[in-house]
């Protein structure tokens, strides 16, 4: 099993900045991707960003530019920087890790872009 902890979610104003960070634990070798993923209200969850084990990260174009994600191997945490926000990021923020053939889902921290 692993175990995904989001944090870093909050209220924040259109062009201002959050971090999010994910620390897994558990059985967490041979996990090969990690990710985030988003789901704002009446909409299905999609893909944000995603790093895997050689460091490639991937992007959804309506983030590229001005989110960032990236890893810590040493906290086996992950981190998604969010700049230049809008109010059409406001979504549920999920963290997420593929082992194998299994899928993992951290609970979930709420992002808000409101004035």
């Amino acid at each position: 099993q692993v175990q995904l902890v989001e944090s870093g979610g909050g209220l924040v104003q259109p062009g201002g900045s959050l971090r999010l960070s994910c620390a897994a634990s558990g059985s967490i070798f041979s996990i090969s991707i990690m990710g985030w993923y988003r789901q704002a209200p009446g909409k299905q969850r999609e893909l944000v960003a995603t790093i895997g084990n050689s460091g490639s990260t991937n992007y959804a174009d309506s983030v590229k530019g001005r989110f960032i994600i990236s890893r810590d191997t040493a906290k086996n945490t992950i981190y998604l920087q969010m700049n230049s926000l809008k109010t059409e990021d406001t979504a549920a923020y999920y963290c997420n890790a593929r082992k194998m053939i299994t899928t993992y889902w951290g609970q979930g921290t709420q992002v808000t872009v409101s004035s």
